[in-house]
């Protein structure tokens, strides 16, 4: 991408500190970083985010991003952050023309940490067609199986959710932040940075719940299917069903839920039935 200012004030995602355990002794634990970065676009103030910090910049854009806030990333031309007084300054070119209108209008989601949504972009019509992919159950349990290796803040403090970039069964990126919503928009975020569009990934994985606000951030980055380990809400499929999104829900182990898969989802895996399976009617 062309050059812009950027600043690399990234933290490490977890600190230590003594803990008691049910012995009664002392001992190092790892715990999850939260710290506060409130955003500033064009010398106005937009939010605050609660983050890890372990990759300010990319989290910064991908919210701007994914808020409609910034249409162009040729636009950009700095994004500094500084943690001294926690706060992340971004100038760009152009800012659209109803900033106040959008400003004025938050939706307080069900983000983690209680994501909000801008300019009542959950009623969006405009995204660009989706990708219909479809999606080999086998596909999807080495997928799975190989997302195991990539949440080491979660297997050493916890307390984070994470997403990823996916072709089919290879990740090609991976996020953990304290929020699901911060996660995703690190991911638009470095797309951006990177000068890089979401092209060669077909699938996104995240760790949180598909709420309505996931659902549209995966949408506007042009990916078609959904995949989680938790599960849906009401809004997520309505908003689903209107993009073209295949969502999987409770996808564990060789256990999932596909909504909206039907001529999506190719069943060339199916495992056998263990003795006491429910048959459903």
């Amino acid at each position: 991408m062309h050059d812009i200012s950027l600043s690399r004030a990234r933290l490490p995602a977890t600190l230590e500190i003594e803990v008691l355990d049910e012995f009664g002794e002392a001992k190092q634990q790892a715990i999850a970083a939260e710290r506060a970065l409130t955003i500033y676009l064009n010398k106005r103030e937009i939010v605050t985010l609660m983050t890890l910090g372990a990759d300010p910049e990319a989290l910064v854009v991908g919210y701007l991003r994914n808020q409609g806030l910034l249409a162009d990333r040729r636009d950009l031309q700095v994004v500094h952050v500084d943690w001294e007084v926690e706060a992340a300054a971004v100038v760009t070119r152009h800012l659209p023309e109803d900033l106040e209108e959008r400003l004025g209008q938050r939706t307080v989601t069900t983000g983690c940490g209680q994501g909000t949504v801008f300019g009542r972009l959950l009623e969006a019509t405009s995204l660009r067609p989706l990708p219909a992919t479809v999606l080999r159950q086998s596909v999807l349990y080495q997928l799975l199986d190989n997302l195991g290796a990539y949440n080491e803040t979660y297997r050493s403090a916890g307390a984070v959710h994470g997403c990823a970039l996916c072709r089919q069964e290879a990740v090609l990126d991976f996020v953990e932040d304290v929020g699901r919503h911060n996660a995703v928009d690190t991911l638009a975020g470095r797309q951006w940075l990177l000068a890089s569009e979401s092209a060669d990934a077909d699938i996104f994985y995240t760790t949180g719940r598909l709420t309505s606000e996931m659902v549209l951030k995966v949408a506007q980055m042009g990916i078609g299917v959904l995949v989680s380990r938790s599960g849906v809400t009401q809004k997520g499929v309505e908003l689903a069903e209107r993009f073209g999104v295949l969502l999987i829900a409770r996808a564990k182990g060789r256990h999932f839920q596909a909504i909206h898969g039907m001529g999506r989802l190719e069943l060339d895996a199916v495992p056998a039935r263990r003795p006491g399976d429910r048959v459903r009617a």
